[in-house]
């Protein structure tokens, strides 16, 4: 559930009022049926405004930054963890912060493309015949980091992922989401 700002509740209120304002100027009409038409687009149009400022208020209004994150692969268990601080830069709270990682296998450096690395040749009956399952190159995990965060304040946090095995030269990204 996302936290509502006084923002939010004014731009309610002035959906509420145009809402109102339009159901009384369509209260002219004497066809019960154009105006119950009028009443229910009325309502879709002034709610799907709602909830798309909604969207727009929280982008704007819920700012957090990450200050600093590292990690360290753990070859004991399989894992990789991750240590960092999030800090809230805007002036409202922050009902939570989610963390999504992204860990892609081999990425491609330019320095180590050849003509084999976008052409491999392969046999389809080969294909039908193989029993072998493919890793997935990609992995991604949203953690949550951060839970009613004040403005201005600064969040550690430390949280742990299984690392597949197979991934050699693993490339980690970082993306930050608050609602």
């Amino acid at each position: 559930m996302t936290h509502f700002t006084i923002l939010h509740w004014i731009t309610l209120i002035v959906f509420l009022l145009i809402f109102i304002l339009l159901v009384i100027v369509s209260k002219k009409e004497t066809n019960p049926k154009i105006f119950w038409s009028m009443v229910f687009s009325s309502f879709l149009v002034t709610s799907l405004l709602a909830v798309f400022s909604m969207f727009v208020l929280d982008k704007y209004t819920k700012k957090a930054k990450l200050l600093y994150i590292t990690h360290k692969r753990v070859l004991l268990n399989e894992t990789i963890m991750f240590f960092g601080k999030v800090q809230n830069i805007g002036r409202f709270e922050i009902g939570h912060c989610e963390l999504k990682v992204k860990m892609v296998n081999n990425a491609l450096n330019i320095n180590d493309l050849s003509g084999s690395t976008f052409y491999a040749p392969r046999s389809g009956i080969k294909a039908l015949f193989s029993s072998k399952s493919k890793n997935p190159s990609t992995v991604i995990k949203y953690f949550t980091v951060a839970k009613n965060f004040q403005p201005g304040t600064i969040k550690s946090f430390g949280l742990t992922m299984p690392y597949p095995p197979y991934f050699q030269k693993a490339r980690i990204m970082y993306k930050l989401y608050c609602h």
